[in-house]
């Protein structure tokens, strides 16, 4: 999956080597390679806080915040 950071006033594409991190809403950081130039980048750790899907829309709040079964009681 692609995604894009928000890196130093601009936002660039990066791919996501590890979706069950990504969807793991007890991780904060996912494991991602930049797209940047034509050689292949190393992977590195960013915060899920920083990503957002290409379109300019947020991660889902299921995939940043942990909720329990209390969460949703009424």
């Amino acid at each position: 999956m692609f995604l894009k950071t928000r890196h130093d006033d601009d936002s660039s594409l990066v791919e996501v080597l590890d979706l069950k991190q990504l969807f793991d809403p007890f991780a904060t950081e996912v494991e991602v390679r930049m797209h940047a130039g034509e050689e292949l980048q190393d992977p590195q750790a960013l915060t899920k806080a920083s990503l957002f899907f290409p379109s300019g829309e947020e991660l889902p709040r299921c995939w940043l915040t942990p909720t329990t079964p209390a969460d949703h009681a009424g």
